[in-house]
């Protein structure tokens, strides 16, 4: 039986940190202009190409991944950390690590596979979203998914974040007008939603008994084939 004095995850002000930040295992798309944006830079005439981090290149976009460190390994600059950076943030810093070598560098980054999973609460149905948007929130995230069903309870969802056996996991209400500020709250790389499903007595009785009900039903359809020979 389920404990009911789990302790969640404080959810604090939304608003205070409202942004998307870069973590382990993303995979990011880096571009770097110089004279502030004019001339973009061929990034494939410094890379190493036996670098396991750079993953593909695809018409001057170069992808590298996030070690489960949250170091990067990029050309010239070498191993950097750019885990819990905004993506901003890790715009400016690689704009300074580059104006060693560059006049006014100008950095871009996007993240390539950013994705949630979410439970509905129909039944364990589970849907991978993609992250489309720099700072999607959780509505939209949800309402990607198709929303949140009748047999899904909206006073109980839990938002479940980081790895490990002890991840943050906190208790969203979104059933009345007065939490709807839960809901801007930004989804980050590799979150879980689970919208908790109602539990129908009924429901779990016919699903129970069905097999039992289709076992008879063509017992008795097929005595009843051969008494009428």
């Amino acid at each position: 039986m389920a404990k009911k004095s789990y302790e969640y995850t404080e959810l604090i002000d939304t608003t205070a940190d409202n942004e998307f930040r870069l973590a382990p295992n993303d995979i990011v798309d880096f571009r770097l202009f110089t004279n502030d944006g004019f001339k973009l830079i061929d990034l494939s005439t410094m890379n190493d190409n036996s670098s396991n981090n750079r993953m593909s290149q695809q018409q001057n976009n170069f992808y590298y991944l996030l070690e489960y460190d949250g170091m990067v390994k990029l050309p010239m600059i070498g191993r950097v950390n750019l885990a819990g950076k905004t993506i901003q943030e890790a715009e400016n810093f690689l704009e300074e690590k580059y104006a060693k070598y560059y006049i006014d560098p100008f950095a871009r980054i996007t993240v390539s596979n950013r994705r949630v999973v979410v439970f509905t609460g129909d039944y364990s149905q589970g849907k991978v979203i993609e992250l489309n948007n720099r700072n999607m929130t959780l509505v939209e995230g949800l309402a990607l998914a198709g929303g949140i069903p009748r047999s899904g309870k909206a006073h109980t969802i839990k938002l479940i974040r980081g790895e490990g056996p002890t991840p943050n996991v906190y208790n969203i209400d979104l059933s009345k007008i007065d939490y709807l500020d839960q809901a801007s709250i930004v989804l980050q790389s590799n979150d879980i939603i689970y919208v908790e499903p109602r539990i129908s007595l009924t429901t779990e009785l016919l699903r129970e008994w069905a097999p039992l009900i289709a076992v008879t039903t063509s017992v008795l359809t097929l005595y009843i084939l051969i008494i009428s020979l």
